[in-house]
């Protein structure tokens, strides 16, 4: 293998950096191309294992990051980018033509801008997506609206405005003062760092424009989409999936945003897949010509040893909350931004005023599948006409430890004091439990430092420096948990991932 580097120059010349491994033997080789905001020099490993394989890798700093330079501007160049680095591929000698795409969360929106982008000789011939960062506004904010803040601020800290990354910024600030994150209003945090940060304000400027989205629905090319049922963007991934125009394949586990190097609790053994083998088996599938058209995908049963195919999964089973689930506090509860329904923390103090409707399941008598989106549907009243509302999926083994399921947040705005019918997505959930476990649900009106609290005053809570408690109360017998539970007799069939999303 050979190892050298390539500067791209673009077209308002400024040159970009990358890392080229290059297979043994003359070639001409494909290529795969991974864009990255947080060092090329962290991929060699990544690039030495594409070039065993029989693939020219690069790995290329984006435009001021690292050894490229410009100006850094999360998510405003990697189109045009993008393009020019997969047309100076194409010159190479060593080159066939055919480019792969590859990243991971920002690195997969730089594939995907690409992928998508407007310059047809610009664009690869497939990509691959992991744990994708869609866009600003998309990794800012829930789909509901909510801010998410403790994720942001830790990326922010650590990358923007910066040549070069600095992953322990926000923990070094959180040890100087615990309450950072709590501080008003949030638009002052870069203050509170100690740094400028320009960028912060156009974080939560941001509108979801769903462009990204909207352009996949003609791409021609095939795409590959990874994500963790525990990544905070894997919604975000499966719309990705769905949405895709040419061949598309998902591959769903049990992991985190650093997938496989983040597995949950309940990975097994089975779920510990090598990724880079599976990524290179399906890379030459892609450029081969010999996916199948349309979609299709695998997700892992957690606490399983299965892997199924990527479904809707079942008509969701609804579990009134008046009568399947048992009150253990509430309904009625105060939603005190002061005092807010904790996001790191699964335990619930029994004494003290009410901060959340909480409710639980008797044990369950036998095994269940959870396998599909998941939703509660509540009737709820608020005595402020700005209010969040969250709900808190956990499950309690048999000796009562605590492992979070699902959390859903959204944004309302309806007339103080008057009951509204609304619902609250819990994502998509693919899991066993076992028999003997209780579902808790938790019903809130915060889910701080996660999400920035709803000061009840109307303010902007980026701009807020004025906090209000407010009152909720749900209606328990109009309020219905909707879980997507495969009955026994319908077990899903088993499939093996790595054959499934190459056919």
């Amino acid at each position: 293998m050979t190892a050298t580097t390539l500067q791209v120059g673009t077209a308002d010349g400024t040159r970009l950096t990358a890392d080229i491994c290059l297979p043994a033997g003359d070639g001409p080789f494909p290529a795969v191309l991974i864009r990255t905001p947080y060092d090329r020099r962290g991929h060699r490993a990544e690039l030495r294992a594409w070039a065993a394989s029989g693939f020219a890798a690069l790995a290329q700093d984006v435009r001021g990051r690292y050894g490229s330079q410009g100006r850094w501007q999360p998510y405003r160049n990697e189109e045009a980018d993008g393009a020019a680095t997969v047309r100076r591929v194409r010159e190479q000698p060593w080159s066939n033509g055919q480019v792969v795409a590859h990243g991971s969360s920002y690195g997969a929106h730089c594939a995907l801008a690409t992928a998508l982008g407007a310059c047809a000789d610009g664009r690869p011939d497939a990509v691959v997506a992991a744990v994708p960062a869609l866009g600003t506004a998309e990794t800012a904010r829930e789909p509901g609206g909510p801010e998410r803040l403790s994720a942001r601020a830790g990326w922010w800290a650590a990358h923007g405005d910066r040549r070069t990354s600095d992953e322990a910024a926000l923990g070094d600030a959180l040890a100087r003062d615990p309450r950072l994150l709590e501080h008003l209003p949030v638009a002052a945090l870069p203050s509170r760092l100690g740094r400028a940060l320009p960028s912060w304000p156009e974080v939560w400027a941001a509108e979801r424009d769903g462009a990204l989205l909207s352009r996949a629905a003609s791409a021609t090319l095939p795409l590959l989409a990874v994500g963790g049922t525990r990544d905070p963007f894997r919604e975000d991934t499966v719309e990705l999936w769905r949405s895709w125009g040419g061949p598309a394949r998902l591959l769903m586990g049990p992991w985190g945003h650093g997938l496989t190097a983040s597995p949950g609790p309940e990975a097994r053994p089975q779920h510990r897949l090598n990724l880079g083998r599976l990524y290179v088996r399906w890379a030459r599938a892609a450029l081969a010509g010999d996916l199948a058209a349309g979609r299709s995908g695998v997700t892992a049963l957690g606490g399983s040893d299965w892997w199924a195919a990527m479904t809707d999964g079942p008509e969701a089973t609804a579990y009134p909350f008046a009568t399947a689930l048992r009150l253990l506090g509430g309904p009625d509860f105060e939603a005190d931004p002061g005092q807010p329904m904790r996001s790191d923390r699964l335990d619930v103090s029994a004494t003290g005023r009410p901060d959340r409707c909480l409710l639980i399941t008797p044990p369950l008598p036998r095994p269940l599948d959870l396998l599909g989106t998941a939703e509660a549907r509540l009737t709820a009243v608020a005595d402020t006409p700005a209010a969040d509302w969250v709900v808190r999926l956990v499950a309690l083994d048999p000796r009562g430890v605590a492992d979070h399921l699902a959390t859903g947040v959204v944004r309302r705005t309806d007339p103080a004091g008057r009951p509204a019918c609304f619902p609250v997505p819990l994502g998509r959930l693919s899991r066993r439990l076992p028999a003997g476990t209780r579902l808790r649900v938790e019903v809130g009106g915060h889910h701080f430092p996660a999400h920035a609290r709803n000061p009840h005053t109307g303010e902007d809570p980026v701009t807020a420096t004025r906090l209000r408690s407010s009152r909720r109360s749900v209606r328990l017998e109009d309020s219905v948990l909707a879980l997507p539970a495969v009955a026994a007799r319908h077990r899903a069939a088993r499939v093996h991932p790595a054959q499934e999303i190459c056919r």
